[in-house]
């Protein structure tokens, strides 16, 4: 069986989510208000922070397991920048 987990697989995991909130983000500074689009921002929030702190782990863990790839890395680190901006947005 393929291994899940590949260097390919979590580059475009971390870059659907880091896109994910670059689009709220460029939502909210805009002003647009269309209903559907908000429904589906808050669908998919909460799922997307969490995917955002185990991506982080399983990147980490995948950097430390395999050989470092610099894309990879780079993936991870954005990632990481994301959810640290995510979370001090509470703040």
């Amino acid at each position: 069986m393929k291994q899940l987990i590949t260097d390919r697989n979590l580059i475009i995991i971390n870059s659907v989510i880091i896109l994910y909130f670059f689009g709220i983000y460029i939502l909210y500074k805009y002003q647009v208000d269309i209903v559907i689009i908000g429904v589906f921002q808050e669908m998919l929030s909460i799922p997307f922070m969490l995917a955002q702190i185990i991506f982080i782990i399983i990147g980490i863990h995948h950097l430390v397991k395999h050989k470092i790839k610099i894309l990879t890395l780079i993936s991870v680190i954005a990632l990481a920048i994301c959810l640290t901006i995510t979370v001090g947005s509470f703040f």
